[in-house]
């Protein structure tokens, strides 16, 4: 192994130990006397992003932090009456595909008028149902373009006092940089610019990247890093998603 290579794995796992501690930090300033909160996951669509792998990446997590989930390949999860009237979260990596009128009702009532919460990433949830003007509304955004196809860009940390990004620093990923359109009341916490590298013309053009809301009664968490799983080998991007998960379900504050 080379100096440089063996620099890198001691700079990843020196970061890996410092974001761990951190969010070990914020999670015990929390209740942990908490009863056990219910996850539907619901994964599925595009294979593209990796659905299967998402779900063999982040449900052995959640049940280690002590929810009760459920893994769905199904959107019908969303008629199941009794299920969403117990769920307090629901994590979705569903890219295109479409969704029926009646699934999107139960989807968006649920959020709205119960509260449950809705996490997700990239187009497992910002590139889903792409014919449906409120569920995009729900999230807050909706993928339109990733000029260059996978380049290396630079995420920044724009809010360093949310418990989502307290103690992160700036870091570079080599993935699709997402162009998207945007809701301008999302909280945003992290953003890109845009080089102009396959767009020349939106070179300077500054998006966000990982953003919360709300909808209603529910709680909403977006990033749109998480192109495949590898990403999540970047300390920040899981450190990111896991503390998306514990905000959207009241346990970050």
């Amino acid at each position: 192994m080379s100096k440089l290579t063996c620099r890198t794995h001691v700079g990843i796992l020196t970061r890996l130990l410092v974001i761990s501690c951190s969010l070990i930090v914020l999670v015990a300033a929390q209740d942990k006397g908490r009863e056990s909160k219910s996850v539907l996951f619901v994964y599925g669509g595009w294979e593209g992003h990796e659905p299967e792998k998402c779900r063999d990446l982040f449900v052995p997590w959640l049940k280690d932090e002590g929810f009760t989930v459920t893994a769905s390949p199904s959107l019908d999860s969303y008629l199941d009456e009794d299920l969403m009237n117990s769920v307090d979260l629901i994590i979705q990596v569903y890219t295109m595909s479409s969704i029926s009128s009646e699934q999107e009702k139960m989807l968006l009532t649920a959020v709205r008028e119960r509260g449950v919460a809705v996490v997700g990433w990239h187009g497992g949830l910002a590139d889903a149902f792409r014919n449906n003007p409120d569920y995009q509304f729900m999230i807050g955004g909706q993928w339109v373009a990733h000029p260059g196809g996978t380049v290396e860009y630079e995420v920044n940390i724009t809010d360093h006092e949310d418990p989502i990004t307290r103690g992160l620093s700036d870091f570079t990923v080599n993935s699709e940089q997402y162009y998207m359109h945007v809701d301008p009341a999302n909280e945003v916490l992290a953003e890109t610019t845009f080089s102009g590298e396959g767009a020349y013309w939106i070179k300077g053009a500054t998006m966000p990247v990982v953003w919360k809301k709300k909808y209603g009664k529910g709680r909403i968490f977006y990033t749109s890093l998480g192109h495949s799983v590898k990403v999540f080998e970047i300390p920040e991007a899981m450190a990111i998603v896991k503390r998306g998960i514990l905000w959207a379900v009241g346990e970050l504050e």
